[in-house]
């Protein structure tokens, strides 16, 4: 016997919605999905490629409060974890280190003795003295007076006892400020706690200075290199796979007196701002490394910088010297595409 379109049951119409629903939500593409905002005093964009509109707006809101928090825990110059760790150091005395702090503290440590100390965040009074440790510096330049002062302490990440969760200082002098550190760090743990979340495909770029994960589709990240004469774009790269790009420049912060350019990237073994150099744009999977690395190359200068790269295991970066002059190692020749006229270039393989 066979059934009459009469008798047939015909499918509900709330079960149809949620078929026409889940259809709909199958079909939908990825996209990018940006978001913009204020963290370590720049602008940073975060862009995530994804279909699930959810996971993108959840990661954003993620991103923010990481950022925001650890701007706040390891602001050189505001009141919060790191300047109380500061307060502690000058005493001599050990105590217990803050855990928001200490992980930032150990790994500068290493940094500093692969740098052959040229990275050097236990200078902060430096920084300080320069006026580098405002919002907006000003100067004038200090005396050289005050410089010879702070260099004849030597204050230094060696300085620092730690024992465990315990720490001191041997020197009165030292004075943590991660500025050229800390963004690094920062942009890498919010990473991992996208990937965490589920995020395949984002980049963060905080100020020029980024890392990125995946890729947009069937294309990579692109990113451009900023002139340091301040024309525009120098050079693009592709990112390929997971990687952190960040550079080093004497046009990022500083300040005129008396018809003279004061930048606030300062050599610690003369106290003076860096010459030589205009800026280092280095590729690495470690984005708190590379930040490290794009300064100690910078002050290392067109000379030194092969072998603190080598010592860094820093194996791709480009240094554009006060000449324009652009010294690559060959790594980081096969990255780079220069956008319009190319500088003249040395290929510098490291030791």
């Amino acid at each position: 016997m066979t059934l009459s379109r009469k008798t047939r049951h015909p499918i509900p119409a709330l079960a149809l919605l949620l078929c026409l629903t889940l259809l709909l939500g199958a079909c939908e593409r990825p996209e990018i999905h940006r978001d913009r905002f204020l963290a370590f005093g720049t602008l940073v964009e975060l862009n995530i490629y994804t279909a699930d509109r959810e996971l993108a707006a959840r990661a954003s809101e993620s991103v923010r409060a990481d950022l925001d928090y650890m701007h706040r825990a390891w602001h050189a110059w505001e009141p919060g974890p790191m300047g109380r760790t500061n307060e502690l150091l000058a005493t001599g005395l050990p105590f217990s280190a803050n855990p928001s702090v200490l992980p930032l503290i150990l790994d500068a440590q290493r940094l500093h003795e692969a740098s052959e100390g040229l990275f050097n965040p236990a200078m902060g009074a430096l920084f300080a003295l320069w006026g580098f440790q405002s919002d907006d510096p000003r100067g004038p330049p200090p005396q050289p007076e005050q410089i010879r002062a702070i260099l004849e302490q030597m204050p230094s990440m060696a300085d620092i006892e730690i024992d465990g969760i315990r720490m001191r200082s041997h020197n009165p002098a030292v004075r943590l400020d991660l500025g050229a550190y800390a963004k690094g760090y920062g942009i890498r743990e919010a990473m991992t706690h996208l990937r965490d979340m589920g995020v395949e495909n984002a980049i963060l770029n905080a100020g020029g200075d980024l890392i990125a994960i995946g890729r947009p589709g069937n294309r990579p990240w692109r990113i451009g290199v900023r002139n340091p004469d301040g024309n525009g774009v120098l050079a693009s790269i592709e990112i390929k796979g997971d990687e952190a790009i960040f550079t080093s420049g004497d046009y990022e912060r500083y300040y005129l007196h008396e018809g003279e350019r004061y930048h606030h990237i300062l050599d610690p073994r003369t106290g003076q701002p860096a010459r030589g150099t205009r800026s280092v744009t280095v590729i690495h999977s470690d984005a708190a490394e590379a930040d490290a690395a794009s300064t100690a190359l910078f002050i290392a200068g067109p000379e030194d910088w092969p072998r603190i790269a080598a010592g860094l295991g820093i194996d791709k970066v480009m240094l554009i010297d006060d000449n324009g002059l652009a010294h690559m190692t060959p790594a980081m020749e096969r990255r780079v595409k220069f956008e319009g006229s190319a500088p003249e270039i040395r290929i510098t393989p490291l030791p």
